[in-house]
């Protein structure tokens, strides 16, 4: 296992960490590593998140991962399989694709795309109305786009726009597409077995053409405000972040309402629950609303957004009577929008929301 990186600092005033029921207490002390808490769950040094093995031994890890899903709905993981090596390539091709010409990162603008790929310049995003300070490649399965689609989300299907100047560009996505598709089928085979479900309930939702989203982004260390994104919830299923090692910037929010800022494990991916995984566990498990902050130094950031097919909708599990005491129900989300079970809708109305001027030049405002 890798070591984990700790750094020294100033201690700050100590305070538990509170999600709903469970509070994670700040550890501001180098430790040789890091320690259970009462709950069984390991909790990242001065981070507040917990930290889950995917390695642990199933009795030990469903129902960690259903608790710190349940009471957090984010953590880092540990274990997954994922080659360092392979994390290595795809840093060094953003790092490449970033350093391109203006005029070539340009060229595959999204803006060109009617399947909302390609590239963003900075401040090209919106959350919520205000200015996302990052610029970023987006790509999707490659796919022959829809002819008059039934619906507006299917338009979502179709090609990816590569830039000429980085041919390599394409395989380590693909490469890194399997494997991190890989890693989601099995948190989601353990959280549905930990819901006391057949393992394999989310199967048929992710069979044949996932709609999986790959965004390479790149945070300056300084804009014109310090927003990289404005606070949301994913409107997918479970995403996977990989933060280049020894950056900061993500937020979570609290269960008292703060914003808790993460310090990303070296080795470890950061996870988080989406809309469409509270929906089908009628609120059990929990989308946790969560931003990014310009940190002062210029970094990289991949997030892999693990979806079913467009036209899916996840089962709503029926739980244990136990559990479906605890669950909150399915909780608003922050834009005041309405929740769709058909994944596709809700893909939708991020993609416009977040990209109006792509949406303009396509006419689908």
């Amino acid at each position: 296992m890798m070591a984990l990186g700790y750094r020294l600092r100033p201690r700050p005033p100590r305070r538990p960490l509170s999600f709903g029921g469970l509070a994670f207490r700040s550890i501001w002390n180098v430790a040789a590593s890091p320690s259970r808490s009462d709950h069984g769950v390991v909790t990242a040094l001065s981070t507040g998140l917990p930290v889950v093995d995917l390695r642990d031994d199933h009795g030990e890890l469903r129902p960690r991962l259903r608790s710190v899903a349940h009471e957090v709905g984010f953590f880092q993981l540990t274990g997954h399989g994922v080659p360092e090596a392979l994390v290595v390539r795809l840093l060094d091709a953003a790092r490449r694709l970033f350093a391109l010409p203006q005029a070539d990162k340009d060229a595959v603008a999204m803006r060109n795309s009617p399947h909302f790929r390609g590239y963003t310049r900075l401040g090209g995003e919106l959350t919520s109305g205000a200015v996302d300070w990052r610029e970023q490649l987006d790509i999707g399965p490659e796919r022959v786009p829809l002819v008059d689609p039934a619906e507006p989300y299917l338009r979502l299907q179709g090609p990816n726009q590569w830039p000429s100047g980085l041919p390599e560009l394409p395989a380590v996505i693909a490469e890194w597409d399997t494997a991190l598709a890989t890693v989601g089928r099995k948190l989601l085979r353990h959280w549905a077995a930990s819901l006391e479900s057949p393992e394999d309930v989310f199967d048929a939702a992710l069979a044949e053409t996932p709609a999986t989203l790959i965004k390479v982004v790149r945070y300056p260390a300084h804009a014109d405000s310090s927003q990289g994104v404005g606070a949301h919830r994913d409107a997918g299923v479970l995403t996977l972040l990989l933060a280049e090692p020894g950056t900061r910037g993500l937020e979570v929010r609290g269960g008292d309402g703060a914003w808790i800022e993460v310090d990303p494990l070296r080795g470890a991916f950061i996870v988080n629950i989406g809309e469409q995984l509270e929906l089908a566990s009628g609120g059990y498990l929990r989308a946790t609303e969560h931003r990014v902050r310009l940190s002062s130094v210029e970094r990289i950031s991949v997030p892999y957004f693990f979806n079913p097919r467009l036209d899916a909708q996840l089962p709503v599990l029926t739980l244990p009577d136990e559990l479906a005491a605890h669950a909150r129900g399915v909780t608003a989300d922050p834009s005041n929008e309405r929740i769709f079970s058909v994944y596709g809708r809700n893909a939708w109305k991020s993609r416009l929301r977040a990209h109006p001027d792509v949406a303009a030049a396509h006419r689908y405002m």
